[in-house]
Order: structure tokens, then sequence, then C-alpha cells
């Protein structure tokens, strides 16, 4: 990551999104968004918001969920507060989930695709979340509580080395989270780890079109803003391959340099340039 350190970029993802989380109990019910991801108020859903991940001022979290994919029942039908507006896409529309699948989410945040995942795996499926921020993960938890959701449940974890047995997964998501991580080909290599042979990648992320100019790569504020860690297109498939995944598909999306430019039309707009939000698909193979 050019002169950025791994832990250093690691521990500022990390407090960035403690905010966020923090902010969504907050008792001062302000918009506080912080990051590419995320508003993070009790009402967020619905809470004009203006940070990277959220859009412009006017955008609430419903209207940029809808933007990235969601639907109006994908969003009724989750805890209040688990839909934070975070993410750049829709995994679990294009993961083709079936009853009594494990799935595991990567980045889990509030826990909103792991909710929505829950419904599709039903009773005698189970969904796991991690999230390495211990604030996300108690938020997550709340939630949990709250919709009385017995197949969910949250791990606090990195996503390079996930709190998850080998081979028990059958598909891993995860929304606008890699991008990240300091160390992608462990992420990439991790989840390969937990699947099932057979098992797939349902991943909706941002990577970048070029590479990235160094000015922009260690930029932590970048970075936290879901665009200074974004890998290539190539080298994010040199990386699945790698880790030992095949039939690999990454399939840029129509509307995400619009969303991306919302993100922060001011502060970046040259660094926006450089990124696209894409779905990312991949299999592990069933024989070694």
């Amino acid at each position: 990551m050019g002169t950025l350190k791994k832990e250093q970029v690691r521990e500022s993802v990390r407090d960035t999104y403690g905010k966020v989380a923090l902010a969504g109990i907050g008792a001062s019910g302000a918009s506080q968004s912080t990051s590419c991801c995320g508003p993070a108020d009790k009402s967020a859903e619905t809470t004009p918001v203006s940070s990277c991940g959220c859009g412009e001022p006017g955008f609430s979290a419903k209207q940029m969920s809808t933007t990235m994919g969601y639907s109006k029942a994908d969003m009724d039908n989750v805890p209040e507060g688990a839909n934070m507006g975070l993410g750049c896409g829709n995994p679990v529309a294009f993961a083709s989930l079936k009853p009594g699948e494990t799935v595991v989410d990567l980045g889990s945040g509030g826990g909103f695709d792991c909710f929505l995942s829950a419904k599709e795996v039903g009773k005698t499926g189970r969904v796991i979340g991690v999230d390495m921020t211990p604030e996300m993960i108690s938020k997550a938890r709340r939630n949990a509580e709250a919709a009385e959701a017995s197949n969910v449940e949250f791990r606090l974890g990195e996503i390079e080395h996930l709190p998850v047995a080998d081979n028990s997964a059958d598909i891993v998501m995860s929304n606008c989270v890699i991008n990240l991580s300091p160390d992608k080909q462990s992420v990439y290599r991790d989840a390969f780890r937990v699947l099932k042979p057979g098992g797939r990648l349902s991943i909706s992320d941002v990577l970048a079109t070029a590479p990235l100019p160094e000015k922009i790569r260690n930029d932590l504020s970048l970075v936290g803003a879901c665009v200074g860690g974004s890998a290539t297109i190539g080298d994010t498939e040199e990386m699945l391959e790698q880790a030992g995944f095949t039939d690999i598909r990454i399939t840029p999306k129509d509307y995400s340099r619009d969303l991306i430019r919302q993100w922060d039309p001011a502060k970046s707009q040259h660094a926006l340039d450089y990124v696209v939000s894409a779905y990312i698909e991949a299999v592990k193979p069933s024989q070694p």
C-alpha cells in the first residue's frame, strides 16, 4: 500500500467505522456520517446524509439503498437501524441463495445483508456476519435480538483471518468492504478456506480501472472512503486465481460512476475518476 503500513490502515478503518456505529446509537440523533459507506444515526434510514458512501445532501440511506439495487420490501423487512446506507451494490440480489445454506458476510456492519440473507436461507440455514469493529458487532447483535433472528449471528474478527471453520460455508458475500483491507490476497485466501467445495463468492466492491496514483493510495481519508485502497480489476482476478477460485466473473455496474460521484462530489473528484463499483463472482472447485 505504498508508504502506508498495513496496521496503520487497519486501525484507521476500524476507528472510522467504530465512529459510524457509535453515531448510530448516539442520543443526539444528528447525522454524523464520516465514511464512504454510511450515515450512522438512529434515524439513518430516512435522515438525509452527505458523506462519500451515502450521497450528497438530501439523500437518505433508503434512497441510496434503492440506487444500489435494494427493493422497498428489502428495506422494510429488516430491523430498524440495520440499513445504514452502507455499500456499493446489492450482493444478496445475485447470490441465488437457497433454503438451508450457510452464508458468511465479510464486514457485516449493522447486519443489513445478513438479515436479507437469513430470509432467503430460512430457518434451516445460517448466516454469520464478521466485522472487526466491536461497535458494529454490538449494533448488529442488538438488531438481531430485536428481530428475533435465530439463524443469524455476528462474530468479531478480521476478514483476513475469519473466525469461521474450514469448508463450512456455501457462500461468502461482502458489500464494499474488501477494498478497505490492506491485505486483499489474505481475504480471498481465507474466503476460499471457509467455503465448502463448490461454494461461491458473491461480492460487491469498488475496484480501480487503472493503478491509483501514490497520493491517492497514501491518503488515509480516501482509503477509508472506499477509494484509496481499491485494487485494479486485473489484480483482483489474479488474486482470486491465486487463492484457487475458478469461474471468475467481474462485472462493472452501469450506474456505478454516478453512484460513486455522489459519495464526495467536492473533495476527491479526481480520485473517483479511477474507480468503479463491480460485482465479483467466483467458485471454489468441487474437486481439488
